[in-house]
């Protein structure tokens, strides 16, 4: 997929890891995608990049004060106006986790709570736009929110980030939206009913899926690194999917598409 300068409103425009084990982190995903890990920030209260070939691709953030990292993945949104979003989530009965907030001249930030419980970013580029590659080894493939209402979910990311969704068929046997941004041509995220699927005590949740060249070989080397496999390969009409987990427990998918 070309590089593109930035996201557009709406969609999926970077990831950052909350883990209670940074020096681990660091190393294992390091050797997972082969991407480079930045040193901790001190102006930033220790938050890093992780780049691939140099150029960003996800961030990091260890235990904050008072607050022991929690081991998950955040996807970011991206909007024009993080104040407009924040206030159209709260009308549309999300929780605000973190009010708006500028972040040097990088952009500005926000944390929500959807009203199906799952915590999500919000981005609104300054100088730095997010990841600029999709869909290449290494880099993000897919984004996918599971929830236990996912009528309410779509009603809610229609109404605040104007996504433009289209349900899975009937017979497809999964109750499952997916969503573009605003005039976009190709799905940018995707909505699964997992009422199903998620344990008891789990609250609704976005996942991160990367594309690697091989996700059994990959499977092996999350293993060797101790991470867990939590879902098996598995091949789909869109690819060879898995789901894992690192060292400290933080969950991620593997995706080999079909190319």
């Amino acid at each position: 997929m070309p590089t593109r300068a930035s996201a557009p409103a709406g969609a999926p425009c970077w990831v950052d890891l909350w883990t209670s084990d940074v020096e681990d982190s660091r190393r294992f995903y390091c050797r997972i995608f082969g991407w480079e890990a930045h040193e901790p920030s001190p102006e930033f209260g220790g938050y890093f990049m992780f780049t691939r070939g140099g150029v960003p691709i996800a961030g990091g953030m260890g235990d904050m004060p008072g607050m022991r990292a929690q081991n998950v993945w955040k996807v970011y949104l991206s909007t024009e106006s993080a104040a407009a979003t924040v206030a159209a989530a709260q009308s549309a009965g999300a929780t605000i986790a973190a009010p708006a907030m500028a972040v040097a001249d990088l952009g500005t930030q926000a944390v929500l709570v959807d009203p199906t419980g799952a915590v999500l970013g919000v981005w609104q580029p300054g100088t730095f736009p997010g990841f600029t590659v999709l869909g290449e080894p290494g880099a993000p493939s897919w984004f996918e929110l599971r929830t236990r209402d996912h009528g309410a979910a779509v009603a809610f990311y229609r109404s605040v980030f104007h996504w433009e969704t289209e349900p899975l068929p009937a017979d497809s046997g999964l109750t499952y939206t997916t969503a573009r941004n605003p005039g976009g041509d190709v799905p940018c995220a995707g909505i699964m009913d997992a009422s199903r699927h998620l344990p008891e005590g789990v609250s609704a949740k976005w996942c991160v899926c990367w594309d690697v060249r091989d996700v059994d070989a990959t499977l092996e080397t999350v293993k060797a690194l101790g991470g867990s496999v939590v879902t098996p390969a598995l091949d789909t009409p869109f690819g060879r999917f898995a789901t894992v987990t690192d060292p400290a427990g933080a969950e991620f998918q593997l995706r080999t598409a079909n190319r």
